[in-house]
């Protein structure tokens, strides 16, 4: 690997997360181009990410985690909603619950049918079948030859099947494999992990080539303005390591942004690429305007339906699980690699279709065998033995915004999804709890309820009662996206290529290019999308 001292590069890569990893990957398989990527966090060397229930102590780290927060919410009486993403190599891959899922097909097909050309259902489907290594074998949905491994959970806690028999009690099948025909159904989650261990995307993509020449990677190196000369980006000026020392990159051919739904936006913004009225207030020179910068900004909120369990079957934080449990389960771990700790926590779960739409799923569940309020805070895990019942919405009509708060490089940005704007969006959300606390109540899981713990019945009491519940109470399941929209009209950010519109040696290649949500959780498809894009990169290279 590279050792960081040269000032130019073919490719300047950045963001060190998810897609970052793949493009460095597969960009530097040609011995005779150098890549340089830089991430913002330190190195992915925390025991926390490799081993699975590590997301408990993940999820409130300041240091492997950006730890955002939203504005205040107009349609949640107020409220700032916490928002994790990763900082570190692997981005949020490294710090999530390892759910594999892509949305439905009719998520892609939706994407071509807005004139994305090549972005269709079959056409990402060959992109999550290369980068993926199904355990259980290449069939018509899944790959086995890549480098993302996917494979059954090593531990599930019983009370999982109960949900999932709960669920086949209310009417809905059971699906044991949300990847392959249909995502339709309720059952166990594929995960992101090898061998009992967190397969993040630096695990996947990044690491088995550190050792290519003509590969650099740059950690606690945040890019602060991506440089133009006209409308060419041609480098990068970042400051890097503990004394934050500038430094300016150069681009021979592209620069490649990959730092996600927030910071992708922000750095053009603060780059002069956006909406006049978002960068000319800070005295920002600017290069191009393109008012989709920072909208368009979706994301899948989350409400929990959460009982008191009396048949201490669940995860507590107890002095039994201290001190008995946990030693055994370390010892399972690193010995055998398997055991509670290759849990990743949101075990079981599902996808329906309220509208018995059999190619679109518009609700999605996680069961949790703790309970798991306040993203995970584990105080609330030793007061009681309980369970957990997550749900989103997954086609929410709220559109958002990203927007700077200063000039400033490190202040953070405004982040505003417009939670609950649109009318259509609290009507699916007071039905997706009705719908899981129903699953809640049916048997054999009700076998294990001594009482609700949230919503309380007096929360249940009509749809306004509800409806405030969830105003209340709903957080994100952590999947922002489109806020550099792929598109050909006049609001979009990038073409179907993923270039910038106006600009030359720009792509952006991260979730923001996400023109709509797709109906599931997002680390897959992202690396899809980049897949696509280094092929398009690559297929596109003048000599």
């Amino acid at each position: 690997m590279g050792d960081g001292t040269q000032a130019s590069y073919d490719y300047v890569i950045i963001g060190g997360g998810s897609a970052g990893c793949v493009l460095a990957n597969r960009l530097t398989a040609d011995p005779n181009i150098s890549v340089v990527m830089l991430e913002a966090g330190p190195p992915d060397w925390s025991p926390l990410i490799h081993i699975p229930s590590g997301i408990i102590g993940l999820m409130w780290s300041r240091f492997l985690n950006w730890y955002y927060w939203t504005a205040p919410q107009e349609h949640m009486g107020g409220r700032k909603l916490y928002w994790p993403r990763g900082k570190t190599l692997g981005g949020s891959s490294a710090i999530n619950a390892q759910c594999y899922t892509r949305g439905s097909a009719a998520d892609y097909d939706h994407w071509a049918e807005l004139g994305n050309r090549g972005w269709g259902y079959g056409e990402m489907l060959a992109y999550f079948k290369r980068s993926e290594r199904f355990e259980e074998g290449e069939n018509d949905y899944h790959g086995a030859g890549g480098s993302y491994t996917v494979s059954k959970p090593r531990h599930s806690n019983p009370l999982n099947e109960k949900f999932i028999q709960a669920a086949q009690a209310c009417g809905y099948p059971r699906n044991d494999d949300f990847g392959g025909a249909t995502d339709q159904g309720f059952g166990l989650y594929d995960v992101a992990q090898n061998n009992g261990r967190r397969c993040s995307n630096a695990d996947a993509f990044l690491h088995p080539v550190k050792h290519r020449k003509n590969l650099t990677v740059l950690t606690r190196a945040q890019a602060e303005r991506i440089v133009f000369e006209g409308k060419r980006a041609t480098g990068v000026a970042l400051r890097q390591g503990l004394l934050k020392r500038k430094r300016t990159l150069h681009a021979k051919r592209e620069v490649l942004l990959c730092s996600g739904a927030i910071n992708s936006p922000q750095l053009l913004m603060l780059s002069g690429v956006g909406p006049r009225d978002a960068i000319e207030p800070h005295g920002i020179p600017m290069v191009t305007e393109l008012d989709g910068v920072g909208r368009n900004l979706q994301d899948h909120l989350d409400i929990s339906v959460i009982d008191i369990e009396k048949t201490r079957l669940s995860l507590r934080m107890s002095p039994k699980f201290i001190l008995i449990d946990s030693p055994k389960a370390i010892y399972q771990y690193f010995r055998h690699g398997r055991g509670q700790f290759t849990s990743n926590i949101a075990e079981s779960g599902g996808f329906i279709s309220t509208t018995d739409d059999p190619r679109q799923s518009d609700l999605q569940f996680h069961f949790i065998a703790t309970i798991e309020q306040d993203h995970g805070n584990v105080i609330n895990t030793m007061k009681h033995h309980g369970y957990s019942l997550r749900v989103c919405d997954l086609h929410p009509a709220s559109r958002g915004r990203i927007t700077l708060a200063s000039a400033k490089p490190r202040d953070y940005p405004i982040i505003d999804p417009n939670y609950l704007a649109e009318p259509r969006d609290i009507e699916q959300m007071t039905k997706a709890v009705k719908i899981a606390r129903n699953i809640m109540r049916a048997k054999p899981l009700a076998e294990h309820l001594e009482r609700p713990l949230e919503p309380q019945d007096a929360d249940m009491n009509d749809d306004a009662a509800i409806a405030d519940y969830v105003r209340r109470r709903a957080e994100t399941i952590y999947h922002p996206v489109g806020t550099c929209r792929m598109g050909h009209d006049k609001a979009a950010v990038v073409d179907d290529r993923l270039r910038v519109h106006t600009l030359e040696a720009l792509r952006v290649v991260d979730a923001s290019i996400m023109p709509t949500i797709v109906g599931g959780n997002t680390n897959a498809p992202t690396t899809a999308i980049a897949e696509k894009a280094a092929d398009m990169i690559i297929a596109d290279r003048t000599p």
